[in-house]
């Protein structure tokens, strides 16, 4: 189906996208949901991120990975399973399998087991030789509210060994790392963050379609947002074009601005 061209929208970027990268989490999507999603909305999807140990134990992985790849969707392991292969001493193991089964991207993070962040660096530098790495920062449980001044070192440093992106840490649940535990957007932490790196080397992990919709009035429609569920990809989509009213007036008044520069 030809999709319709009669409003006047902000132009988005085609893919391979650099800026405004839509990263979804899978928990454990089966072969019919993954092709049925990418029949409709794999042009607005960046990066497919098989979450936590999820790829361990899903038969049909290779099945998924395939259908991913044919529809250029990058395929990213989750931070969470590199950990633990780390803490057990099967980091290279875990590596060389993630290549051999088709991953692109590999999350590198340490919020699950006790990692420095030297042994971070040393292990982004590893998986950077062979896969794109997203260094994730930021607590993973709620209510441990690391100060916004600690997270640009940590940042700056990811990148600094190899990492593509920094993702921010905001889980599924919306109520950590860069929200607090009523998931409202710590703009001292973001704010800090973006003055170190530059926003367009950071996805902001925002699952919850108001945290979206501050990012987008915040940074406009090309700002990367991550741990987007599978059934809120073509949401995401309209909050970025400003065809939902939480976003609209600002989508509008920055295209225009655009339009008289």
């Amino acid at each position: 189906m030809t999709l319709p061209a009669f409003l006047d929208l902000p132009p988005r970027s085609v893919k391979p996208r650099t800026v405004g990268v839509t990263h979804v989490i899978d928990q454990g999507a089966g072969t019919a949901a993954t092709a049925d999603l990418l029949a409709s909305a794999a042009g607005h999807i960046d990066i497919w991120k098989v979450g936590w140990g999820t790829a361990y134990v899903d038969s049909a992985l290779p099945a998924k990975l395939a259908l991913l790849e044919a529809h250029d969707v990058a395929a990213c392991l989750g931070g969470t399973m590199l950990e633990i292969a780390w803490a057990q001493g099967a980091a290279e193991a875990c590596l060389e399998w993630a290549g051999e089964v088709g991953f692109r991207l590999i999350e590198v993070s340490r919020g699950t087991v006790a990692m420095s962040m030297q042994e971070k660096r040393e292990l982004i530098r590893r998986a950077s030789r062979d896969f794109t790495v997203l260094a994730e920062t930021g607590a993973k449980s709620p209510g441990e509210r690391n100060p916004a001044r600690h997270w640009p070192a940590e940042c700056l440093s990811d990148l600094d060994a190899g990492a593509r992106f920094v993702v921010t840490e905001g889980r599924q649940s919306g109520n950590v790392g860069t929200f607090d535990e009523s998931g409202r957007v710590r703009p001292d932490v973001v704010e800090a963050v973006v003055a170190a790196t530059g926003v367009e080397r950071v996805i902001f992990e925002a699952p919850r379609a108001a945290q979206q919709a501050w990012f987008v009035r915040r940074f406009g429609p090309d700002v990367n947002l991550g741990n987007v569920a599978l059934a809120d990809v073509l949401s995401v989509e309209t909050l970025r074009l400003g065809l939902r009213s939480d976003t609209a007036a600002v989508v509008r008044r920055e295209h225009q601005e655009a339009e008289l520069a």
